[in-house]
């Protein structure tokens, strides 16, 4: 089986979707699934130099809606070397110039004379159907736009295709809710999978201590992703204020401790405006200036490193349709305090590998009040949950086999 896998960015710093390619496509190709990607990026990046399998970079797109005169092209002189191509993410250019390409592949075919034999298509939301962006009230003007642009186009895409692939049971669920018509032709749960991380070794947490010196011979809870309002940054660090201030009050609080875990926040978006005010929290506040840090983008060994080092992952979401981070945090043994807006809490929950709590101040308070009062036997079991739930629900080979036996099913 050949698949296209049809992306806007393939950039790291852009989130999960081109780091779910990443990691399912080497589990793929060992089951003789051959992968390609095509992206609208600028082929001289650094970052695409990395991959293991083909990636045709078509030149950085323009504008918004991230146009490129390229895709379509390309897609009319390559569509027939493809059994099976995957539209990843929504709402750009690239679904709508394959819905282009696929109409004018299909009439040249016929033209001339030949069996029109084109590849199953399937779309991959990456839970950009959720019902929190056409809800959320910053959101208005960007709901009213993408209800426009589905009635006019993505409705065709999704509608047509010959299914819409969820990474869990509460996306595909979740993806019934905004938008009508919406009659996909089936709706396919094919899991998500995360690869085991490397061994622990000492290189990891040299790398973290170099980007995050602060916290030698202190612990501390990691917060790895985007620095973006959507991700509760701000709950989280108002949260911990007011356990900060808790634990100075009550010498009993947290027991057995003289103070908190310290709380590295890491991840891009430092430069936004949101991340800058997110610092200023932190540098306005006394209380925080030494315990909040801010090491910027984390990869390889100082990612890991700090996966390794932490006590624990936390992560209060508004909205998260799977969370990759979330699932390296547990393939690493350690305990996640998520947002029941993370769309794998109740797998979690199901395995006690982590607290769950409601996307509110009240609701993050809770998760770090609960973790703290915790008995140190019951987090290294509840380490070890996390370790059990990862290899049980989110091993990538484990999900490599079900992609390949939930497509094989359709085509």
């Amino acid at each position: 089986m050949r698949v296209l896998r049809i992306i806007p960015v393939m950039n790291p710093s852009s989130g999960g979707p081109c780091q779910g390619i990443r990691n399912i496509v080497p589990e793929l190709e060992k089951l003789g699934i051959h992968n390609e990607v095509v992206c609208l990026d600028d082929p001289r990046e650094e970052f695409l130099k990395k991959d293991n399998f083909s990636i045709t970079a078509l030149g950085p797109a323009k504008g918004p809606w991230a146009f490129n005169a390229n895709l379509v092209p390309w897609l009319l002189e390559n569509l027939g070397r493809f059994d099976v191509v995957i539209i990843h993410a929504l709402w750009l250019y690239h679904g709508y110039g394959f819905m282009k390409a696929l109409k004018l592949h299909t009439k040249q075919l016929a033209d001339q004379g030949k069996d029109i034999v084109i590849p199953r298509y399937f779309v991959m939301p990456h839970g950009m159907l959720d019902p929190y962006f056409q809800y959320a009230p910053e959101r208005k003007i960007k709901a009213i736009r993408n209800w426009i642009y589905w009635k006019l186009i993505e409705r065709k895409l999704i509608n047509n295709a010959d299914g819409v692939l969820f990474t869990c049971m509460s996306e595909l669920l979740l993806a019934r809710i905004p938008f009508r018509p919406y009659h996909p032709r089936k709706e396919l749960n094919i899991g998500y999978g995360v690869q085991s991380p490397p061994p622990f070794a000492n290189s990891m947490a040299e790398s973290f201590m170099e980007k995050c010196p602060q916290v030698k011979n202190h612990s501390f809870i990691l917060f790895l992703s985007r620095i973006h309002d959507k991700k509760g940054v701000d709950l989280l660090i108002n949260a911990y204020l007011k356990i900060h201030e808790k634990s100075q009050a009550d010498k009993n609080f947290p027991p057995n401790r003289q103070s908190v875990p310290k709380l590295v926040i890491a991840g891009p978006g430092l430069e936004t405006e949101y991340g800058k005010r997110m610092q200023q929290l932190v540098v306005n506040d006394e209380k925080l200036r030494d315990s909040v840090l801010f090491p910027g983008m984390l990869s390889g060994d100082a990612k890991w490193g700090a996966f390794y080092l932490s006590e624990a992952f936390i992560l209060p979401s508004h909205q998260e349709n799977f969370g990759i981070a979330v699932v390296e945090s547990l393939a690493c043994g350690k305990p996640v305090l998520i947002s029941n807006k993370v769309n794998i809490w109740q797998e979690i929950s199901d395995l006690n590998a982590g607290i769950i709590s409601d996307d509110t101040l009240e609701g993050t308070i809770k998760l770090l009040e609960n973790y703290l009062l915790t008995t140190k036997e019951k987090k290294i079991e509840m380490g070890k949950q996390a370790r059990l739930t990862y290899k049980k629900k989110f091993d990538v080979v484990e999900m490599a086999q079900q992609w390949v036996n939930v497509i094989s099913q359709v085509i």
